[in-house]
């Protein structure tokens, strides 16, 4: 379509209706006429309280106040995620937001570890050698920027799905967007080149467009309603298809951390805000029913549940084409990846990113919208892989469950990674991966996949080098770990929320 774009419609409010309103009025409002039709009567999923440190960058390019959005989305810091149970019952490690160690001679950390380890033996846990963890566990967060050879602390953020809806909603609107509400109930195309023109609403209103973002959730009112573009299937390597997700009462002080817990037939979070915690059992219907899940989850809560378990059904995988003709469907309309690592709020922000590089101001150009869905389907494989990753590299038999994830078949591309790595130490980087090296160490090595070797160069180095370097940098960690506030306290201090202010003054 050579047609100048000048007004986008996007279809669905929640999170990734207002992220894409947010930025493209924030980038392109002054050229673009922006409006967003949503539905009180469907309302929104939520899904995606917990995010990973690419948040930062899609905060900065708003140039939102952090202080305002901690305070007004109940938010909490997140250092990474604590996975309890993942390899064997009574284990636990965890998936950091940054390094461990640093490069010695240009060869990776990991490779001294391993020699270091492998000379002194016993347990061992990597990423004690990382300052995310190290802070993490000690419950402290702060600001701190890395100074020369010492690492900074890396982040994201914890927060309200429905409150960050809502504060994006409030930031869009300032800045020009235009709010429909109404259910839509027909989609007009034109009927030679199919594309879509206008939506209509129940109550007899037509809203026309030049390029339409489908945010309308599961469905895919636009993408797959209309465009028929076909959804591609994962349940063969990631068999979730049902969450039941409920809040509870908060009872003790905020960890700056996600925990995701290996239960019978998949796993819980829990992530923790302001005023309360966030709760969800993430399984599949074929080993366990919706109304166990609802018991099981009720029974590990910290608190008292503030609501009735909430059942979410969905089918692992993505749409064949994200970007069809002139519509670009984004969050749950584009497809589902289980939050295991957080990455629901992330894809939408990467596709955003993506539209607003390849955005198509003199026409859509099928050149243009065929790279734009590569680039988007490698992410969901890169993190697909990642995802299966942490159930095939596991111990765990003790269910029916844990014993067909062990016996299934895995992607060619994770089966090459895992064999190298467990080989030779090496490990696979292919840019612009999301999941790198860093956070593949974290999983593979935390799930119990050790090299059966590390590089030769490494092995000739005094034992007595190698210890001293591992002592020198943890007591460093140590250090720079202790020299922040508790992360309870820094929240109070720095954007307590309302409710936050509400609960310090009923403490006294």
């Amino acid at each position: 379509m050579q047609q100048t774009i000048r007004k986008i419609v996007i279809v669905g409010g929640g999170s990734a209706g207002w992220m894409a309103a947010a930025a493209l009025a924030k980038t392109l409002g002054e050229s673009l006429d922006i409006h967003l039709i949503e539905s009180e009567e469907i309302g929104i999923v939520g899904v995606g309280e917990a995010t990973i440190p690419p948040i930062l960058k899609y905060n900065d390019l708003l140039g939102i106040d952090e202080a305002t959005f901690v305070r007004e989305t109940n938010a909490t810091y997140k250092l990474g995620i604590e996975f309890v149970d993942w390899r064997a019952k009574g284990h636990s490690y965890f998936h950091p937001f940054g390094h461990s160690g640093r490069e010695i001679e240009s060869f990776p950390f990991h490779h001294y570890w391993l020699a270091d380890w492998r000379r002194r033996g016993g347990e061992y846990d990597y990423t004690q050698f990382n300052l995310e963890t190290v802070a993490a566990y000690k419950g402290r967060f702060g600001y701190l920027p890395a100074e020369g050879d010492k690492p900074g602390l890396n982040y994201a953020f914890q927060f309200d799905a429905v409150l960050y809806a809502k504060f994006l909603r409030n930031y869009s609107a300032e800045r020009g967007v235009t709010r429909h509400e109404g259910r839509i109930v027909s989609v007009e195309q034109h009927p030679e080149s199919g594309f879509v023109t206008a939506v209509v609403t129940a109550d007899g209103r037509r809203l026309e467009g030049d390029l339409f973002i489908d945010c309308s959730g599961f469905r895919g009112l636009l993408i797959e309603g209309t465009l028929n573009c076909g959804y591609e299937d994962w349940s063969r390597w990631l068999p979730m298809n049902s969450a039941v997700a409920v809040p509870c009462e908060r009872v003790a002080d905020i960890t700056p951390y996600t925990r995701a817990t290996a239960r019978e037939a998949g796993w819980t979070w829990r992530i923790p805000l302001q005023h309360r915690t966030g709760n969800g059992y993430v399984f599949s219907d074929q080993f366990l029913s919706v109304e166990d899940a609802k018991t099981r989850l009720l029974g590990c809560l910290d608190g008292a549940p503030l609501a009735e378990p909430r059942l979410l059904k969905f089918v692992t995988g993505h749409r064949k084409r994200v970007w069809d003709k002139n519509v670009v469907a984004l969050g749950l309309a584009s497809g589902f990846l289980e939050p295991l690592e957080s990455t629901a709020i992330h894809l939408v922000q990467s596709g955003i990113t993506r539209l607003l590089a390849f955005f198509p101001k003199t026409g859509i150009v099928p050149s243009v919208v065929a790279q734009y869905n590569r680039d988007v389907l490698f992410d969901y494989n890169n993190i697909k892989d990642f995802l299966i990753a942490h159930y095939k590299i596991s111990e765990r038999d003790d269910t029916p469950f844990w014993r067909w994830v062990q016996a299934m078949e895995m992607p060619d591309s994770l089966k090459e990674r895992l064999d190298m790595f467990r080989e030779t130490a090496l490990l696979i980087a292919r840019e612009p991966e999301l999941f790198r090296e860093t956070s593949w160490l974290a999983v593979m090595m935390g799930q119990g996949l050790l090299p059966k070797t590390s590089h030769p160069i490494v092995e000739t180095i005094e034992a007595a080098d190698l210890r001293l370097h591992m002592s020198r940098w943890r007591k460093m960690l140590e250090s720079r770990a202790d020299s922040l506030p508790g992360h309870e306290d820094y929240v109070r201090r720095f954007a307590p929320s309302a409710d936050l202010k509400m609960r310090m003054a009923s403490a006294g």
